[in-house]
């Protein structure tokens, strides 16, 4: 019999998830993500979760509490009375009445190769770090942070131009496909585990502003990585002269390149820039509010050529 599960999840990543479960026939009972964010230019606009449009499109009532800690809120989710919760990039951590609110416990869609990025970036610190492997991962979840044994794996290689984008866009079909296969399994009474092993564990910590600005003292497979890392979002970024002042310009799309010379100076009339060690070709950028463009573009409105210094 189709399983009665309670999904539990927020950004986009977590959409097709919930789509192809609903899809295979799986009652989903509820569906909890965080609540709706004040947006738009001056904040005063309320912005539903992607994963709240999507379930109120599919039909499926909506919770969206602040916290998960209170005895009511956790009466409300034992009172569901589900098989099992799928939780994809939720946002919230689950206390222990949660994780064993339901029949057969939590399973969580996490975006690493585990132990290698427990936490909240592990797409971005992925690339950013230079691996050239990461994946999805099916874990029955426990107390810690992206502790819990591992039921399904699948790599995804990393290409070395790929971006965070790209790779998330990658991940989250592949995390689709793969929670479909393991609440298969959980309906058939064929799951099983495999504990994480205790050594190389790293964490994936949230990306912070301070970290965005581009360092050109870095050599220049570290600069690469850590524009396609960041891109579309945040965005890796440094200062460009326009017309006399400094503007902030994201770096959207870069590649490495021949070259050498001072830590950001400009080195040819196609944006290719010095590191610390060897060079970078920047490939699309976006100035502040206008929309990326191809260097080759970009050009058109920016005098950067042979000997600028970005800062």
């Amino acid at each position: 019999m189709p399983l009665r599960l309670i999904f539990m999840g927020t950004p986009e990543f977590s959409v097709p998830t919930l789509r192809a479960l609903a899809a295979t026939g799986h009652e989903i009972a509820a569906v909890y993500t965080q609540p709706p964010r004040p947006a738009g230019r001056r904040g005063l606009e309320m912005t539903k979760s992607p994963v709240h449009e999507a379930a109120e499109e599919l039909g499926i009532p909506v919770r969206t509490p602040q916290s998960l800690k209170s005895t009511e809120e956790q009466e409300v989710f034992r009172t569901l009375d589900a098989d099992a919760a799928v939780v994809v990039a939720y946002g919230l951590l689950l206390p222990r009445p949660i994780l064993e609110g339901t029949r057969l416990g939590a399973y969580n869609g996490h975006a690493s190769l585990l132990p290698r990025w427990r936490g909240a970036a592990p797409i971005q610190r992925a690339i950013m770090a230079g691996d050239r492997e990461t994946g999805m991962m099916i874990m029955k979840m426990d107390e810690g942070l992206d502790t819990g044994p591992i039921a399904l794996t699948e790599k995804v290689t990393i290409g070395s131009e790929m971006t965070a984008g790209e790779l998330h866009d990658r991940l989250k079909e592949v995390g689709a496909r793969l929670m479909v296969e393991a609440m298969a399994k959980l309906e058939r009474g064929e799951m099983t585990f495999v504990p994480q092993p205790s050594e190389g564990a790293t964490y994936a910590r949230k990306i912070a502003k301070e970290e965005t600005r581009v360092d050109w003292r870095r050599p220049a497979p570290e600069v690469h990585n850590h524009i396609r890392g960041l891109s579309p979002s945040p965005g890796a970024w440094c200062e460009m002269p326009f017309a006399g002042r400094k503007e902030r310009v994201k770096l959207l799309r870069s590649t490495l390149a021949e070259g050498r010379g001072a830590p950001g100076e400009v080195l040819d009339d196609g944006l290719a820039v010095a590191c610390g060690g060897g060079a970078v070709r920047l490939m699309e950028l976006q100035r502040a509010g206008g929309r990326p463009m191809m260097a080759e573009n970009f050009l058109r409105g920016a005098k950067i050529g042979k000997g600028t210094l970005l800062s």
